[in-house]
């Protein structure tokens, strides 16, 4: 599945609802979820890992229709490798 198809099909079963409950409760939704994705690592759970990571995927797609960002847009920024210098792997000095 491509973004954009994740993105119009969550657009399509939950935009009334997460327009409903706006982008702030939205994004809070989704620090939720991440939180999940921490402790399911921390388990080293790799059922739980694919469960979260999807509802963590799935958040953030809702977020983003709700804040008008067209996600296969955004990630298009990685198309060339690293943004800042276009190198695969990163030749940016480490941080």
């Amino acid at each position: 599945m491509h973004l954009g198809e994740l993105q119009d099909i969550l657009r399509r079963t939950y935009l009334d609802r997460d327009a409903g409950r706006g982008r702030d409760a939205t994004f809070r939704w989704m620090v939720e979820e991440v939180g999940e994705l921490s402790r399911a690592l921390r388990d080293e759970d790799p059922a739980a890992l694919l469960h979260e990571f999807g509802d963590v995927l799935a958040w953030l797609a809702s977020l983003a229709t709700l804040c008008g960002v067209d996600l296969e847009r955004a990630a298009a920024r990685y198309a060339s490798g690293c943004p800042r210098c276009a190198v695969v792997p990163c030749g940016c000095a480490r941080r």
